[in-house]
């Protein structure tokens, strides 16, 4: 079983390590110090599964996990914080680390994680239903970009990536559009079955022929939306718009 430390607290690392090589069957491939380093590490070494702390600054452990491609790694959290116990089951976290842990519970936790190597030797996508995510890390020419959500205007399925068309640039994601579209929460709805759009960023919807419509966004962007989308669309704009 090959696994990655994330943590950005160097004692926090030493200990899961030195826990870890008691375990035979466990390889340590990698630790890294932030999100921005884990994202690379994960593209290389492409571990079973990443231990990852969840407060670290600049992007979170949340974060991160929504930024992962699929299919992703699979996840244990291990955290001082217990408020982000529900969030990290949403993100399909396999087990939940709370520090200061022993021996005894890192050991089930590997247990788990063997379980479901066992079950399911592709790691599947990561979920993240709900949360209020600040940022994505985007791999891009050898460097990582971090792009802020309240910068992205609409989503473009593009292959096996999404589109984040912002106003400093259009960063590819290696994501699917319904995945991340669901990791985004309410802010972003489909428009299209290549399109999602920001609701607050609609500035008016103009009909087509056969249902169909344009959504006119307030950069003068022009979306698609689809007449099976459109019914949606306009519900979710007489609503009160969600938070951020």
């Amino acid at each position: 079983m090959r696994l990655l430390i994330v943590d950005d607290e160097r004692p926090a690392r030493d200990k899961l390590r030195r826990m870890l090589a008691l375990h035979p069957d466990v390889e340590l491939v990698g630790e890294a110090r932030d999100a921005v380093e884990a994202l690379e590490l994960i593209a290389r070494l492409a571990p079973d599964a990443v231990l990852l702390d969840i407060q670290m600054p600049e992007v979170s452990g949340l974060e991160l996990a929504a930024s992962l491609p699929a299919p992703a790694p699979l996840l244990v959290f291990v955290t001082a914080y217990d408020q982000y116990a529900i969030p990290a089951f949403d993100a399909n976290a396999v087990d939940y680390l709370l520090k200061p842990y022993d021996q005894e519970r890192l050991g089930r936790a590997l247990q788990r994680l063997r379980q479901r190597l066992a079950l399911t030797p592709a790691p599947t996508e990561v979920a993240l239903a709900g949360q209020a995510l600040r940022q994505l890390l985007v791999s891009e020419r050898g460097a990582t970009r971090v792009v802020p959500v309240d910068d992205i205007d609409w989503l473009e399925s593009a292959d096996n990536y999404v589109v984040l068309h912002t106003a400093a640039g259009q960063p590819l994601l290696r994501q699917t559009l319904a995945g991340l579209v669901e990791r985004l929460g309410e802010r972003f709805v489909r428009c299209h079955r290549r399109a999602a759009v920001r609701l607050d960023r609609i500035a008016s919807v103009h009909p087509l022929d056969k249902g169909d419509a344009e959504l006119l966004l307030r950069d003068g962007a022009r979306v698609p939306c689809s007449r099976q989308y459109r019914a949606d669309i306009m519900a979710r704009l007489q609503a009160p718009l969600p938070e951020n």
